[in-house]
């Protein structure tokens, strides 16, 4: 017969080591409280450190949702003026800039109608998909399978632009801007669209103006802010170079196929 851990009966087992290992004494004799102490202050800097640099990057990058819907009726109202009919705004392009927290901050929209916002572009997007529904009612071509083509459509041509915008400040050296920043200015062409929709459904014919005017206004109102957004962050000697120049033309001048595609509803 055995005992109870698997020996034959009259063997005994070795007594346990009563004296710990070294890591034993280090953890459990008179300085384990020190090492301890020095474990926790060491994990605590690490993840205080670690905590800081996503903040740091995750702000850098993304910026605060937040600050991009702090809008009111008076700033939606001037802003469209100023994406519809950029060559009437006769103030200044520049953001308004306040110190917070020892860092140089930009207001947000409520307080500068330079800042930019998701509220507008989100309502615009909204809008265009809701006219293109009617659009094709009117058409006699409505289906959920169409109303899905324009709604993946714009989500396309909303990627389009902000590719557009990203590869310019990238092409320029450009420092990092938020990206939902770039979101923002990308998403402003709806608003654009959503007019020449309306115009459209009120007179077809008017659809081959109204277009044209639309896409103009868009690349006059971003090569106006992403000269703002150059000017800003690239050196002086920099400012005025002709390469500078040329892709902001393509800049504007791709309005036009984007906008005319993302507008050919019901072909």
């Amino acid at each position: 017969m055995y005992d109870g851990y698997g020996n034959p009966p009259g063997m005994r087992m070795p007594p346990p080591n009563p004296h710990p290992g070294q890591f034993g004494i280090a953890f459990n004799g008179p300085s384990s409280g020190l090492i301890r102490t020095g474990l926790e202050a060491y994990g605590g800097r690490f993840l205080d450190s670690s905590s800081e640099f996503m903040q740091s990057n995750i702000n850098r990058y993304f910026s605060n949702p937040q600050y991009y819907f702090h809008v009111n009726d008076q700033y939606v109202r001037n802003k469209l003026k100023i994406i519809l009919f950029p060559f009437f705004h006769r103030g200044h392009w520049t953001r308004i800039s306040e110190p917070v927290g020892g860092r140089l901050s930009y207001k947000p929209p409520i307080y500068d109608i330079n800042a930019p916002d998701l509220y507008i572009p989100f309502m615009a997007f909204g809008s265009f998909i809701i006219l293109a529904g009617f659009t094709l009612g009117f058409m006699g071509k409505f289906t959920p399978e169409a109303i899905n083509l324009h709604f993946t459509r714009a989500l396309i041509g909303w990627a389009l632009q902000l590719v557009i915008l990203k590869g310019l400040l990238y092409s320029m050296g450009g420092g990092e801007v938020p990206l939902l920043d770039l979101v923002a200015y990308g998403g402003y062409l709806f608003a654009g669209l959503s007019l020449a929709v309306v115009a459209r459904l009120i007179w077809a014919y008017s659809y081959y103006i109204v277009m044209p005017w639309m896409s103009l206004c868009m690349g006059v109102f971003l090569v106006r802010t992403m000269k703002r957004v150059l000017f800003t962050e690239m050196r002086s000697s920099e400012r005025h170079s002709s390469r500078q120049h040329y892709f902001l033309l393509f800049m504007a001048i791709a309005q036009f196929p984007l906008f005319f595609w993302l507008g050919s509803i019901g072909a």
